[in-house]
């Protein structure tokens, strides 16, 4: 992901609302039995998955929006203005 984050850098992520993800987010996803941060690339909100990139160009696909369950909200401290109003709550995941 560098530029955007550099090996070793210390991320904060947040339970996600799928459906506010933009281009230019990076989030947290499950993907090929493995969770890593990817660059979301493009948005196919009918649907309802997004496309998910490395930071140099390369495409790794699409992934359906349950398969995304956070979004970087800072960096090394620096918050990432783009994640504003996009988290969810968070007791919305506690049990009722």
């Amino acid at each position: 992901m560098v530029p955007l984050i550099r090996s070793r850098q210390q991320v904060v992520v947040a339970p996600v609302d799928p459906s506010k993800l933009e281009v230019g987010d990076i989030v947290l996803a499950h993907v090929a039995g493995t969770v890593h941060l990817h660059l979301v690339s493009s948005v196919d909100p009918a649907r309802k998955r997004v496309q998910i990139s490395n930071n140099r160009g390369r495409v790794n696909g699409w992934t359906s929006r349950d398969r995304v369950f956070g979004i970087c909200v800072s960096v090394d401290g620096a918050p990432r203005s783009g994640a504003v109003g996009k988290t969810l709550a968070a007791d919305s995941n506690a049990p009722s």
